[in-house]
């Protein structure tokens, strides 16, 4: 394909990706973004294939990660899509080399899964949005997460893409009968994946809800306004929301309108007054506490442990002994909740100067004392694969999602969340549950589907829900990262392999009689 019409294909094929994810959530997109890309990659020299890399993930991951300039302006944004972009050119430079192989959908899938595994760790931890997986929350495909992870959910839906793309180039008669038995492997191969997925849950379907042990819980969403960066200047008002909207759940407890729930959790920043150093934040939250009869895990900002620090912390709080078990936020967000190199980020964009360093905590995510072991992860930890799984491999049987939408607005963000935590359940095969300041709060089965859900965005709500406790576990937990490990390990023997093939097909047309001198991949 001329490299001008490649460069427009590469464009369609990032938008189309968008589709996938939600607020969309038009899962089958996500095929049809990497089947266009291969074919916009297909047959082009290295360097052309990194060039339309970039061209894809610009296309992508700009409008993509456009709530990340909410309320911060465009260049941290513009920058951040830029950076996620960057990956896309070793993509694409790999696809050239991939795409030339026998059976290349396979290496293909591979190459997904290693673009994503170096995005998600490097630099700053990385940055795990964007990922194939995360599109996939309410389809078939899903079910692939409990072998495998979200990786091999990716490499499942590059697998499928390039099963398209195959067909595509396959083509090379315009009859029908010769296009139609040049599109039946690749279309073939492509129905496969959603159908194999859909096969593979009948025996991973985790059983019904009422089957062995369950729990009641309550989520307080407490809502506040819509004030953008400007809500934690208004802390005690975020707290007093929260304490208000629990003590009406208490009204309906005692009441009988809902059962009496085992736990309640506030969402992350419930309360941006330190709990246990505030004597009256203490006292509202244990007059709350002790009104509930019922464990809290609180949401709370504490200062230190060192000057002009900070930590993200989940507490649980006891009717009885008070705060007890605490979590600590693992994985500050780089640029938000710490500023790396401060000098060039300040002048970059303002908003770097109001950022006070957040400390990250350490262990598993696991909070014992409490009903029975839960499962705590804050915000964007959701989308790191190791560090929900760990919890899980403490032995959590609640899993806990804590966030703080307030400063995405009405964006797609707290959609796109959602859908992290829905594949999550079915990966661990855990109930989550995911309660936000403003929404979207919701109560997930094992088997990703959504039980109950809060209602419009910065709004006050609750959510009073039996559900399952499980502590099997699925074979994605007992493998951990292996498969991606795996899957790694065949792009890069991939890479290695093409790279070989084509200097062998190099020195044998440079030693062909009028072989012209000078040629270059």
């Amino acid at each position: 394909m001329p490299l001008r019409w490649a460069a427009l294909l590469a464009v369609c094929a990032g938008i189309i990706g968008i589709f996938a994810f939600p607020r969309f959530g038009v899962w089958p997109m996500a095929f049809v973004s990497v089947a266009a890309f291969s074919l916009a990659a297909h047959g082009q020299r290295i360097r052309a294939g990194a060039a339309l890399g970039l061209i894809y993930g610009a296309a992508f991951f700009g409008p993509l990660l456009s709530w990340t300039g909410q309320y911060v302006g465009p260049a941290p944004w513009l920058l951040l899509a830029a950076a996620e972009a960057c990956y896309f050119a070793g993509m694409g430079a790999l696809l050239t080399v991939a795409q030339r192989l026998p059976a290349w959908p396979v290496w293909v899938g591979s190459a997904w899964v290693a673009q994503e595994a170096v995005r998600d760790r490097w630099p700053f931890g990385g940055f795990p949005w964007g990922r194939w997986a995360f599109s996939q929350a309410s389809s078939p495909l899903r079910w692939f997460a409990a072998l495998g992870g979200a990786p091999l959910v990716t490499f499942m839906v590059g697998l499928g893409g390039a099963g398209l793309a195959l067909a595509a180039t396959r083509i090379t008669e315009p009859h029908w009968p010769a296009v139609a038995r040049a599109l039946a492997p690749g279309l073939a191969l492509a129905v496969a994946v959603p159908v194999l997925g859909a096969l593979v849950a009948l025996p991973l379907a985790p059983p019904a809800d009422d089957a062995g042990r369950t729990t009641t819980i309550a989520l307080v969403q407490g809502g506040l306004p819509d004030l953008g960066l400007d809500f934690e200047s208004r802390a005690r008002e975020v707290l007093d929301n929260h304490v208000a909207e629990t003590m009406q759940l208490v009204a309906e407890i005692k009441a009988g309108v809902v059962p009496q729930p085992q736990l309640v959790v506030w969402p992350e920043n419930a309360s941006d007054v330190d709990p246990l150093t505030d004597p009256s934040a203490r006292a509202q939250i244990s007059a709350v506490v002790q009104a509930l009869d019922a464990p809290l895990l609180v949401g709370a900002i504490l200062p230190g442990p060192g000057e002009n620090q900070r930590r993200n912390v989940g507490i649980l709080w006891s009717p009885t002994t008070g705060p007890g078990a605490m979590y600590a936020k693992r994985h500050p967000v780089p640029f938000a909740e710490y500023i790396p190199f401060r000098s060039v980020s300040e002048f970059v964009s303002g908003y770097a100067k109001q950022v006070v360093d957040m400390v990250g905590g350490h262990g598993s995510g696991l909070l014992e004392g409490g009903p029975y072991p839960i499962g705590d992860v804050i915000c964007f930890e959701v989308g790191y694969d190791d560090m929900v799984r760990s919890s899980v491999a403490a032995g959590a049987q609640l899993l806990v999602v804590q966030t703080n939408n307030a400063t995405f607005g009405h964006s797609p963000e707290t959609y796109q969340q959602l859908a992290m935590s829905q594949l999550r359940a079915v990966e661990l095969g855990r109930t989550v549950v995911q309660v936000s300041t403003t929404g979207v709060s919701a109560v997930i089965g094992p088997d990703g589907r959504i039980r109950a859900r809060s209602g419009p965005l910065f709004t006050a709500d609750r959510i009073v829900r039996t559900v399952p406790l499980r502590a099997s576990d699925t074979l994605a937990e007992r493998l951990g990262a292996i498969p991606e490990y795996v899957l790694c390990a065949v792009a890069l023997a991939t890479l290695a392999f093409g790279m070989a093939t084509r200097s062998r097909a190099r020195g044998t047309r440079a030693g062909a009689p009028g072989a012209e001198e000078g040629s270059s991949l």
